[in-house]
């Protein structure tokens, strides 16, 4: 079996479950460390004709992460193409195993232990949020994410759960007048630091997080709920 990834999340999965079969991935595949995959450009700007020349038996992709016509030309290219929809936790646990079974591989342990995370976690004190993911312009977590459903079970309701964008900009002036119990700020995909994103919202808690606990969707899920909760409960220290 051969396998090229173009999210990096889905890339780690596989590279940890099925180790061998993933013979390319995207510049931004930084998990597991020392992946041994041909790279073959941005999940945004993949090379077509890197990817066929690996024959890979499998390509697999996301509808959020990877654009349509780049995949429309890979299938135009005889590649059989796998794209998964992942904007909850339960679907990203499907898609996990679907994805995985395509590949060949057992469900592997690490998917059971995220659903046990999940599935015993401590809910924290009820809080809102705004989560922006960019600035410059500002960018915040909108409706229907991956990212806003993890917060929901740990008690943080988005306020922008309910707007017509997934990703809307937002000015700060706005985001400011919501007046959130805090404001999350993940390290990718802007990376957000302790001096810089905190200082736009003066007087709010802000709770620095990984990017790749709130975001990926992989061997992280496991961890993810205990390392988020931590990092929600120390903004408010």
């Amino acid at each position: 079996m051969r396998v090229v990834s173009l999210v990096p999340s889905l890339t780690e999965a596989v590279a940890v479950t099925a180790p061998g079969v993933l013979v390319g991935a995207t510049d931004w595949c930084s998990h597991p460390e020392g992946l041994d995959a041909v790279r073959i450009g941005g999940t945004k700007n993949p090379d077509v004709a890197a990817i066929t020349a690996l024959r890979p038996d499998l390509v697999i992709a996301n509808e959020e992460e990877n654009r349509a016509p780049d995949l429309a030309a890979l299938r135009a290219a005889g590649l059989d193409v796998l794209v998964t929809e992942i904007r909850t936790l339960d679907q990203a646990l499907r898609e996990l195993e679907r994805v995985l079974a395509a590949c060949g591989a057992p469900r592997p342990r690490w998917l059971d232990e995220a659903e046990a995370a999940w599935e015993t976690v401590a809910r924290l004190e009820p809080a809102t949020a705004v989560v922006p993911i960019w600035r410059r312009p500002w960018m915040v977590v909108g409706r229907d994410t991956f990212a806003g459903d993890l917060l929901a079970r740990l008690g943080v309701r988005n306020l922008y759960a309910d707007h017509p964008e997934r990703y809307p900009r937002v000015p700060l002036d706005e985001l400011r007048a919501c007046a959130p119990d805090l404001v999350v700020l993940p390290d990718e995909p802007y990376r957000f630091t302790r001096d810089d994103g905190p200082e736009a919202f003066p007087g709010t808690a802000a709770a620095l997080v990984d990017g790749r606990m709130l975001t990926w969707y992989g061997p992280s899920l496991a961890e993810a709920p205990r390392a988020l909760a931590r990092a929600l409960r120390a903004a408010h220290r």
